[in-house]
């Protein structure tokens, strides 16, 4: 979501507003020569989970020391893991801390199913801090032809005379061309021929979509935005049926070929967009017939979207707990659902929707499925991660929280702190389900 939960506060308690020009371009290349792997071709079975812990017979409950030294041996020496005890967790502490607070052993099991995923050496790693600005926000788009990430920024002060429709706001995308995982350059995309706010993102043909959350101008909507310079944009949809969209926030592309995205009223809570016309809905669009459909509705904000690996499920979290203002209400939903995708008559529906989890700390935002079906959502405390049954098995913890992230290759995920650009490393078999690379 396009809010500014994650901006700083001064000591008065007023947001920090940081002097910046919005137009960048830096670098720290540090060679000419190019990575020239490419993405390995995406299998369309499911695999199974990496090593994952078996069920054993009660008669096998009791390991023996040899056994308990073996493990420890594979997976204790990592001082980057932390135990989560869960009975103790589960009682009232009287002392508590902060969860967000910087932690010395970011990656937290509260299940032994985690530690395949992270392989024997995980690692955590501050790729870029950059003070000036929130460019690190949403989207999280990988295009593996290019080696290139592409991040939309939270909103930024604008003072030029088009952004007062955008209450003279404005968002920027960032791209990052990678020659190896700390070798990069990076720069502004400055293809855009108006502001359209862009927000979360996806892989879609040789380039992306983008959610363009509109003004009080421009409509909102979907945009194809090409990888390559000069980074040329269509616009794929901007209304249901001639009433605007309020502002489209994430989207994902279905394996036929439609693409789903959320519809919140985030523009309008923070003064960019028109009194909505529409209600908080998730749709499904069909660039080869032009049709647009609601497929879920009553949720207090919808915000992220994705489907498991064989796509009989979709996952959407409700991110009501934040609202555009940065105010947050502890009574609303920080939810992910999940619904059963059902087809009748050659098209699509969605069923049985039913809670899968609930964030305990902060809201769950951009969310993603790795290839073994496990669920990813940034949230207040960073990454949290549950099995396809909904049960968390850890946590990646990122100080200040984390509204999204992005796979890259074998086992390579960034994520997104606002200021700040994070690198993390888990097994090479961990791999997100959309690109599967």
């Amino acid at each position: 979501m396009s809010h500014l939960w994650h901006r700083p506060k001064t000591s008065d308690g007023n947001l920090l507003t940081p002097g910046h020009k919005v137009s960048f371009s830096d670098s720290s290349k540090s060679s000419n020569k190019r990575d020239s792997g490419r993405p390995s071709t995406a299998s369309n079975s499911r695999p199974s989970s990496p090593a994952a812990p078996q069920p054993r017979a009660a008669s096998q409950q009791r390991r023996s020391s040899s056994t308990r030294a073996s493990s420890q041996q594979i997976w204790g020496d990592n001082r980057n893991f932390q135990r989560i005890n869960r009975q103790s967790e589960a009682l009232w502490q009287s002392t508590l801390v902060s969860p967000t607070a910087p932690q010395p052993k970011p990656f937290l099991i509260y299940h032994d199913s985690f530690l395949p995923l992270l392989g024997p050496n995980p690692t955590l790693q501050l790729l870029i801090h950059d003070p000036r600005a929130p460019y690190f926000h949403e989207a999280g788009v990988f295009h593996p032809p290019t080696n290139t990430l592409f991040i939309t920024s939270n909103q930024l002060e604008d003072s030029s005379p088009d952004a007062v429709t955008t209450r003279n706001k404005t968002i920027v995308i960032t791209k990052i061309e990678f020659f190896s995982p700390t070798d990069f350059t990076r720069d502004k995309v400055r293809c855009p021929e108006r502001n359209y706010m862009a927000n979360g993102g996806t892989n879609y043909r040789d380039g992306l979509i983008i959610c363009a959350q509109g003004s009080l101008r421009e409509p909102s909507g979907l945009i194809y935005m090409e990888a390559k310079r000069p980074h040329k944009t269509t616009t794929l949809l901007n209304n249901y049926h001639s009433r605007p969209f309020n502002s489209p926030n994430d989207v994902v592309v279905h394996s036929d070929g439609s693409i789903w995205f959320t519809d919140p009223i985030y523009g309008y809570e923070q003064g960019f967009r028109p009194k909505p016309q529409l209600p908080q809905l998730v749709y499904r669009f069909d660039p080869s017939t032009g049709d647009i459909r609601v497929v879920a509705d009553g949720f207090g904000r919808p915000n992220g979207i994705c489907f498991c690996p064989d796509e009989t499920t979709v996952y959407i979290t409700d991110t009501d707990l934040i609202h555009g203002d940065g105010n947050t209400d502890y009574r609303r939903a920080a939810t992910i659902y999940a619904y059963s995708v059902l087809w009748e008559h050659d098209s699509p529906y969605l069923t049985n929707r039913r809670v899968f989890a609930y964030a305990d700390t902060g809201a769950p935002d951009g969310i993603k499925c790795d290839v073994f079906g496990n669920v990813y959502s940034g949230c207040g405390d960073g990454i949290n991660i549950w099995n396809p049954a909904g049960m968390l098995i850890g946590k990646i913890q990122i100080e200040g929280g984390c509204a999204n992230f992005c796979f890259g290759r074998n086992g390579e995920m960034w994520c997104f702190g606002e200021f700040k650009l994070w690198r993390v490393k888990m097994g090479d078999e961990t791999r997100g389900a959309l690109l599967g690379v």
